[in-house]
């Protein structure tokens, strides 16, 4: 099995990836809070972990990918008290918009997506625990987490002493430190609340993702409950801070064992904002290029790195995105053979090297090139475009790209009255061709050239694609 070097979050630097248990990789990334339709970075996030995936898959793992969905919070609370819907409704809208938007970007399936208000007693039963423990207390509105009682609070994120980080987190008079927080929130009007038996009430966020892992990956014995938490970077402190402090203090097993993050996105140079007005919805972009597009941009730079969106570079990555697809056109029709060994093996390495997708994009772009140039030497080299395809399927496997059909790529944004327009019209040119009225075949395909699309034949039959 090859080495995978992945950057440990806090540990700040790269380090060698060895799972728990031989060949198997548990896996828990943060999901959304499910209020509202998901933006660029919740598009970043899944493309980042599901390149993590893909490359554990095409190193023999077997993964077990889990992402929870937060359907109860504050935000779901006030969308109900001000359209009057139910928390199911509104969750049941936002999970399946969710699902649609990642099945667009090419996101493999979970393994499990658990949701919060289906694991509250796993969550109740870590919270009596830690009372129990004197870990956590019960004030007039809440039951907190008491970080004192936690020797290595602050050792995740390296920044639980940091002033600014603790203006981040709810101040109370009568918690008994700043930097404590909620495990259980008490009921309030016009809350959502559940029966307790240390009050009615409702999770904190914090909760839910460590008593998640606990009832549906973690191992039971050993220092590591799973092998990679993930998440965007704005969730090192104090989301996942938190989490790795209540696992640690309830079952006395370290959260997990390695750490990653990935950055953020931003929109011309602002970090993605709802208060700044900047924030992109993903079914937005959606409608104007395709959830191919989107991730092969999304993935151009480092995952750890921030993010700067704007259309300009997006049209520019598209067009890279179509050599590849060029490439198919030129092997249309071909069966694949087997994959180049030292093109998979470069990818890999450089996925391997911590997800390094600018490396192995540009070693796609090289093999583009060199395709070009051997197919304008010799066009029926059979061999060549056997493997070529393969090396395609690989590239699909892997990085998730290069999936559709070659010409169906180019005929994205027609809508079907158009596209069903355009069939009729090459039907046309095909029955004129067929009586040899050559006026008619050269009439249609003007119209077409009209209509800003071009036709191929061949041995296939008639292609089309929007220039």
């Amino acid at each position: 099995m090859n080495k995978i070097h992945i950057y440990d979050s806090v540990k700040k630097e790269k380090v060698e990836f060895v799972s728990i248990k031989e060949n198997i990789a548990k896996i828990y990334v943060c999901g959304p809070t499910v209020y509202d339709d998901s933006h660029l970075g919740h598009a970043r996030s899944a493309i980042a972990f599901d390149l993590l995936h893909r490359v554990l898959k095409a190193n023999n793992y077997e993964v077990i990918m889990t992402k929870n969905f937060t359907d109860i919070d504050d935000k779901i609370i006030k969308k109900m008290n001000e359209t009057s819907r139910t928390l199911e409704d509104i969750t049941t809208q936002y999970i399946n918009a969710y699902k649609a938007d990642m099945q667009a970007l090419n996101i493999l399936n979970n393994t499990i997506e658990p949701k919060a208000t289906e694991n509250l007693e796993i969550m109740k039963d870590m919270i009596s625990n830690l009372i129990s423990k004197d870990i956590a207390y019960k004030t007039s509105d809440s039951v907190y987490f008491d970080t004192s009682k936690d020797n290595s609070y602050g050792s995740l994120s390296h920044k639980a002493s940091d002033e600014n980080a603790q203006a981040r987190v709810e101040t109370n008079n009568e918690k008994r430190n700043p930097s404590d927080f909620a495990l259980w929130k008490f009921a309030k009007t016009n809350d959502v609340s559940f029966e307790c038996s240390f009050g009615l009430g409702r999770p904190g966020w914090h909760i839910e993702c460590s008593a998640m892992i606990e009832k549906h990956l973690a191992y039971k014995e050993g220092d590591f409950q799973i092998d990679i938490h993930g998440g965007g970077a704005d969730l090192l402190f104090p989301h996942h801070e938190n989490e790795a402090a209540q696992t640690r203090c309830s079952s006395g097993q370290n959260l997990a064992k390695y750490w990653m993050h990935n950055g953020f996105v931003n929109i011309d140079g602002e970090k993605m904002s709802k208060s700044l007005g900047n924030s992109f919805f993903l079914k937005d972009v959606l409608k104007s290029y395709s959830g191919e597009i989107i991730r092969f941009y999304l993935m151009s730079a480092h995952y750890r790195a921030n993010f700067n969106f704007n259309e300009e570079d997006l049209i520019s990555s598209k067009k890279r995105l179509d050599k590849l697809y060029r490439i198919k056109k030129r092997v249309y029709g071909m069966e694949a053979s087997i994959v180049n060994a030292k093109f998979k093996e470069d990818i890999l390495n450089a996925l391997n090297d911590d997800i390094n997708t600018s490396k192995a994009l540009s070693l796609i772009d090289e093999m583009i090139s060199n395709a070009n140039d051997k197919l304008d030497a010799n066009a029926k080299d059979k061999n060549l475009k056997k493997e070529l395809i393969a090396n395609i399927l690989f590239i699909n496997d892997i990085l998730g790209i290069g999936f559709n059909d070659a010409y169906e790529y180019f005929q994205f944004g027609i809508d079907e009255q158009t596209k069903s327009k355009i069939e009729t019209l090459i039907e046309k040119r095909n029955e004129a061709k067929k009586v040899k009225d050559f006026a008619t075949a050269d009439a249609v395909r003007d119209e077409l050239t009209t209509l800003e699309i071009s036709l191929m034949d061949t041995v296939n039959g008639t292609v089309w694609e929007k220039l």
